[in-house]
Formats: C-alpha cells, structure tokens, sequence
C-alpha cells in the first residue's frame, strides 16, 4: 500500500523545504520522481538543486541532463518515471491520479496553503485517496521548525 504525506506549507516556501526533503528520502537509498507543474519551474528547481547549500549535494537531473535512466532524482512536468523511482514528490500544482500514485511505496504531496487553488487540489486528492484506502497523512511545520503530523 502506497504512503502518502500532505505537506502543508504555510510560512516557507517549497524552495526552502524541498530541498532537505529530498536529503531525507535520498538517504534512505530510494530513487526519486519529483513532478513540477511546469517546465519553467523544472528548471527553477534543477538551478536550486545545486545551489541551494554550499556543503550539500543532492544528485539529480531532468531532461535537459538526460541519462534519466541514472538519475537518483529525477525532475519532471510529465507523467513519466525514467527513473524507476519509488518516491514521487508532487509540487508546484503538479498533479497524479490513482492509478499513478498506486506505483509507487511512497509519495509526498507539498502544497502551498496560500493558494486557494493549491488547498482545494490537496482536499480533493486526500478526499480521493481516502476512499481509496491509501495510507494518508497530513503535516503542518510547528512554530519550532519540525514537522508535526496532524490527527493523531
């Protein structure tokens, strides 16, 4: 059964949370889809991903790389998995069905609580998922800085 966290940005910004993220979820070994809402954004990421900390480094690539099939995080706005990644991280208005959620152990849903639009997305996906039976869970950031999971 798929695992699937909802991560509720409200005072950060995807820019400042993806990144440690993705460290987490690569240290655990696992491959790494990250589907973007669009292209430009793709490449927003990718820059980040470089840049983001001096000390850091996070192996990563999208199109414009290639070599997806060596990628252990790989940055798109299609649908696709050339990576055979395990994880799928969902950001920036990109959107999965069942069906393509289901094909991975574990995926993370970021979404901006700012948007109105963003929030709606994310009510409608947990709505679908639930009576799905998929293993869902919702995180909100606590005033110290760490994720706390929500409904417990």
């Amino acid at each position: 059964m798929t695992k699937v966290d909802f991560y509720h940005l409200q005072n950060q910004t995807l820019e400042n949370v993806l990144p440690k993220l993705l460290e987490k979820s690569y240290q655990l070994g696992k491959k790494i889809l990250v589907k973007i809402g669009n292209e430009e954004r793709v490449d927003f990421i990718n820059n980040l991903l470089w840049t983001y900390n001096e000390e850091s480094f996070l192996p990563h690539g999208s199109k414009k790389d290639g070599h997806a099939e060596m990628q252990p995080i790989w940055l798109t706005s299609n649908n696709e998995n050339p990576n055979n990644a395990e994880f799928l991280f969902l950001a920036d208005g990109a959107i999965a069905d069942c069906e393509e959620i289901a094909k991975f152990e574990r995926v993370f849903n970021i979404f901006d609580g700012n948007s109105q639009t963003a929030v709606e997305n994310a009510r409608a996906l947990w709505k679908t998922l639930k009576q799905q039976s998929f293993d869902i869970s919702y995180w909100k950031r606590a005033a110290n800085g760490t994720w706390e999971k929500q409904g417990e």
